[in-house]
């Protein structure tokens, strides 16, 4: 038994490597302590801007109780609100991917020392500590598929990722309460020359050669951020930049060219539009509201007041298009035409489409009355393309992509229920 104890993971003499140590440990520690706080309110944000709380069509978590404490009206300006908070949530995500998995490899011997708890106080650490690695790989892991596969969850990625996000903070809260001012205080003595504090359990008692530093080993995990970062950031502006995004699927160049030629995330082929139902001479806006039901063809609203705004398309997946010149008649228009002659009410937006998630979409009254809140019929001086939703289409400051909804074919304005 002797002999076998040092191959077992629970033996401190099993994990050999030098570069474990509190330094390093600690260094990624406050890495993470930084990025997964940002990580999560940008998070928290992004919930918020799908106004969960307006209708039942918005929310994807209609459990969560006291978790939508915080949730507020989301605002339409600035107009890249979303473009910023969600794209950051996302690079940042990918980018800390490396730091992650160091930090998670570097105290590896703890998962495994025995016995598991020697006290009260070491059994709620235990608890904590898995709840916290359960908790982040279940993010993390759930948040890259999303990304690169964005049809593998349909509809039950938000609970998903909400209520694991919560599970992970609460693990996340108390771990930091107990081990930032020991990491913070270890990374100020190794900076002031003093020696590391070696009683942390994850140093080797016999380690084996060293064939990198620790430092070296620290600017590996950080190259390898940089370069997530350098092969995904790129997916959130237009041109050449979009080019360097080889990891994600926005990434490359535009999927068209001319006017219609931007990033799009649902074509009209996936979401089953039938050209039939979109054709000039068929297709029809209803417009409902107290002055009763009004139905609109293209030519119709050509003859109501157009007007112009520069805005981009912002996804929950992370990616962004720059601004596009999108013309067409104001939401707050068509509301004095259902019969709401001051204050714009909330409005319920439908769409033709038939898959996919998100048919139907609230946007709320402040982002009906914003002067830039346009139902779309042209985008860069040209007629919508079917995949970016002629005959009409949504298009409103600072809104989740999913809430611009494409292929309109009704709107009903007042109470939601």
């Amino acid at each position: 038994m002797r002999d076998l104890a040092p191959r077992l993971p629970s033996s401190p003499g099993f994990w050999r490597s030098p570069l474990r140590g509190t330094w390093f440990t600690s260094v990624l520690g406050l890495v993470l302590l930084a990025g997964i706080t940002v990580l999560f309110v940008t998070g928290l944000l992004s919930y918020a801007a799908y106004n969960p709380g307006l209708s039942p069509v918005n929310d994807k978590t209609p459990d969560k109780g006291i978790l939508g404490f915080y949730l507020f009206a989301w605002p339409t300006r600035p107009s890249w609100l979303y473009r910023l908070t969600q794209g950051v949530h996302v690079t940042l995500g990918l980018a800390l991917i490396p730091v992650l998995l160091a930090k998670l490899w570097s105290v590896v011997p703890r998962l495994f020392s025995l016995p598991p708890a020697r006290s009260l106080a070491r059994a709620l650490e235990r608890i904590s500590l898995l709840l916290l690695v359960g908790g982040v790989l279940f993010e993390f892991v759930t948040g890259v598929l999303n990304i690169q596969l964005e049809y593998l969850f349909p509809g039950s990625f938000y609970p998903l990722h909400f209520y694991g996000a919560w599970v992970f903070f609460a693990a996340f809260a108390a771990h930091v309460a107990l081990k930032a001012p020991a990491a913070l205080r270890t990374v100020r003595r190794v900076r002031a020359g003093a020696a590391e504090e070696s009683d942390d359990g994850l140093r080797p008692p016999r380690p084996d050669a060293p064939t990198v530093s620790r430092r070296g080993a620290l600017w590996t995990v950080g190259g390898g951020s940089l370069l997530l970062l350098a092969t995904s950031a790129g997916r959130s502006f237009d041109g050449a930049a979009r080019r360097t995004a080889l990891l994600t699927p926005r990434g490359g160049p535009e999927p068209g060219h001319g006017p219609n030629g931007f990033q799009i995330n649902k074509t009209a082929a996936y979401a089953g539009i039938d050209a039939a139902e979109t054709r000039e001479d068929t297709w029809r806006l209803v417009v409902v509201g107290p002055a009763g039901t009004i139905r609109l063809g293209r030519a119709d609203l050509l003859r109501l007041p157009l007007h112009s705004a520069a805005l981009p398309i912002a996804c929950v997946e992370g990616w962004s298009t720059s601004d596009q010149w999108w013309r067409g008649v104001r939401l707050r228009d068509l509301a004095t035409l259902a019969g709401f002659d001051d204050d714009p009410p909330d409005v319920l937006v439908e769409s033709l489409q038939r898959h996919g998630a998100f048919r139907s979409g609230a946007l709320r009254a402040n982002q009906v009355a914003d002067p830039h809140s346009l139902l779309a019929l042209y985008v860069n001086g040209e007629t919508l393309s079917p995949d970016h939703g002629y005959p009409a289409r949504i298009i409103v400051p600072a809104a989740p992509g999913v809430l611009n909804t494409k292929w309109v074919a009704r709107m009903t304005f007042g109470e939601l229920g």
